[in-house]
């Protein structure tokens, strides 16, 4: 799939200020926001909608990123689909578990809307 063709993505965050600015800097850039509190409904919304790219916080009540990551990679509708962990938690044995869980992307918090956006392009191969 082109780059120009990944419009559309899922934004699990349940911090609101985070949420909006991510959605801020994304719409401004042209894309569409879908947004979900938490990996539940991020994985109720994932199927019905089929964003292009899931951007995903780590540490959020119920399911964290990280299993919800896992969950996606393993599932055959969602198992293509790009995903960029963003989360405070910026170790480098942080950024290796997610790439392992699947992640294709880890950006670390706080981001510029420069990084988000190059994230969202390296991984809209």
């Amino acid at each position: 799939m082109s780059k120009t063709l990944m419009r559309t993505i899922l934004i699990v965050e349940d911090t609101l200020s985070e949420m909006e600015l991510m959605s801020h800097y994304l719409r401004e850039s042209g894309y569409t926001v879908i947004s979900a509190v938490g990996a539940q409904e991020a994985l109720d919304k994932v199927l019905t909608q089929k964003p292009d790219v899931i951007i995903t916080d780590v540490v959020m009540p119920g399911m964290s990123g990280f299993e919800l990551c896992r969950r996606l990679k393993t599932h055959p509708a969602t198992e293509n689909v790009p995903i960029v962990i963003c989360s405070s938690k910026n170790q480098e044995i942080d950024r290796l578990w997610g790439m392992k869980q699947g992640a294709d992307a880890y950006l670390t918090k706080p981001f510029t809307r420069e990084q988000i956006l190059r994230a969202i392009q390296a991984v809209a191969v």
